[in-house]
């Protein structure tokens, strides 16, 4: 039975969201396991296998994190062979991370990796790409949502 006090903790998108971030991560992981790698890893890495060289800086703001949270995962990447991190010679501040060999051939061993999910999940292929367009869709609100609050001034009580 649904509730329909708008208060109801199953009615709210933040919840929904949650769980399913958390789930969704959980499935991933034996999938992931044979390839040796965590989820946040494979986000690096589908990162890098769609180009690369990265500044440290261009690989948080693709994957919507900040780069001093980025730069222990990038590490162990690098201590695992899969990418090396580079200062760039036109400019020392600029940290890029590539691909190593060992790190561009998992990309083969990947890419049954979204059909395997879509399997493990019982859903079609057409109905995980409706729910991509609509988290994208979220996403995309909420960041306006965000972007409107900054240029906003504070009301007075």
């Amino acid at each position: 039975m649904t509730s329909t006090d708008p208060l109801s903790l199953e009615r709210q998108v933040c919840f929904a969201l949650t769980v399913a971030s958390r789930s969704i991560v959980a499935a991933y992981r034996p999938v992931l396991d044979p390839l040796g790698i965590t989820h946040p890893q494979y986000l690096v890495l589908l990162a890098l296998w769609e180009e690369e060289p990265l500044a440290l800086t261009e690989l948080a703001t693709r994957l919507h994190q900040e780069a001093p949270t980025l730069s222990p995962l990038v590490k162990r990447l690098e201590a695992r062979g899969l990418v090396e991190r580079r200062r760039n010679t036109e400019d020392e501040r600029r940290l890029e991370v590539s691909l190593t060999s060992a790190g561009a051939d998992l990309r083969r061993r990947a890419e049954r990796v979204p059909a395997e999910m879509a399997s493990r999940l019982g859903m079609s292929t057409a109905r995980l790409e409706e729910l991509h367009a609509a988290m994208l869709e979220l996403i995309e609100a909420s960041e306006r949502s965000l972007r409107n609050d900054m240029g906003s001034t504070p009301r007075e009580a």
